[in-house]
């Protein structure tokens, strides 16, 4: 290709060209589009009747079908890259609908980045904004929204494996909960390792998503669950990404304190939403506490002056 270019005209400096053909084969819309775009103007001012004054044709292609073949490799990498972050969500769908979803999507927020890694960043969004009209008379989650719920599912899992961990350092654990002074406690703040993340959904994804994931070709998926509000921590322990599910007590008593909030206001939130006397909910918070430090959620504990 780049013989092709210098044949041309080889006063046209090889960086012009090569940023001019990355807004062409890009453009989400097509080469077309992409020739007349802004941003390929600003490189080259040609239209799409004068593309062959930059690229040659061969004997077998035009000049819009050499830049074509690029396109269309560099569409399907994307689509590639987009079913590799969303291997559950692909294989629920079936390959043709998933394409199509991702197709669209983007079109709507293409890639914009030198890396791919925030490629999928918007799609459980998109998904949102392009499900159809609610019908009247529709009552409670639906396919739409167990769809959207499963793709922020896999971004988390992903973020969780691509972000900062705890890996090489300090972590706290049951024993030194324990050594606490009970009267320190509801002053204290526990600092929970940057990896961990909550997730609430409308349906229990917990089990589907792990089938739907590991679902080979020649076998059926798994029949979506019914609806019902759900809530998991994902983690990630030596490099493996971990996921727990919580009742909706442990979902707001971590969430207040990943929000730094002190051990007594996150447990007066949990006392609200127990549904059971104070004796057995010190018994499920011990139990839950050591769970918790046992899976490595907390990081360090800040105790009061």
């Amino acid at each position: 290709m780049n013989d092709s270019i210098r044949k041309l005209d080889p006063q046209r400096p090889l960086d012009t060209v090569q940023r001019w053909m990355q807004s062409v084969i890009m453009h989400p819309a097509g080469i077309a589009a992409g020739i007349d775009s802004p941003a390929a103007q600003g490189e080259i001012d040609v239209g799409s009747e004068q593309v062959e004054e930059v690229i040659t044709r061969s004997k077998a292609l035009t000049s819009i079908e050499r830049l074509e073949v690029y396109g269309n490799a560099y569409c399907a990498r994307l689509l590639e890259c987009l079913r590799t972050v969303y291997p559950a969500l692909a294989n629920t769908l079936g390959e043709e609908l998933f394409n199509e979803f991702a197709v669209g999507y983007l079109q709507e927020y293409p890639s914009h980045s030198y890396t791919l890694e925030h490629l999928g960043t918007h799609f459980a969004k998109y998904l949102d904004e392009t499900r159809p009209a609610e019908e009247p008379g529709d009552e409670g989650p639906s396919w739409p929204d167990f769809l959207v719920d499963l793709a922020r599912l896999e971004w988390m899992v992903g973020e969780v494996f691509d972000g900062p961990g705890a890996e090489s350092g300090p972590l706290l654990d049951a024993e030194q909960l324990r050594d606490v002074a009970p009267a320190v406690w509801p002053s204290a703040r526990l600092k929970t390792v940057p990896c961990l993340q909550l997730i609430s959904t409308r349906f229990p994804l917990s089990d589907f998503y792990m089938a739907a994931r590991n679902k080979r070709d020649s076998e059926e998926g798994p029949a979506p669950p019914a609806p019902r509000d759900s809530y998991q921590a994902i983690t990630r322990i030596n490099f493996v990404v971990r996921r727990f599910d919580l009742s909706r007590v442990q979902y707001e008593l971590l969430a207040a304190l990943i929000d730094g909030e002190t051990v007594g206001e996150a447990l007066m939130c949990a006392a609200k939403l127990a549904e059971c006397d104070d004796e057995q909910l010190a018994q499920n918070l011990q139990s839950w506490f050591a769970a918790w430090s046992s899976a490595q959620f907390f990081q360090a504990i800040e105790l009061p002056r």
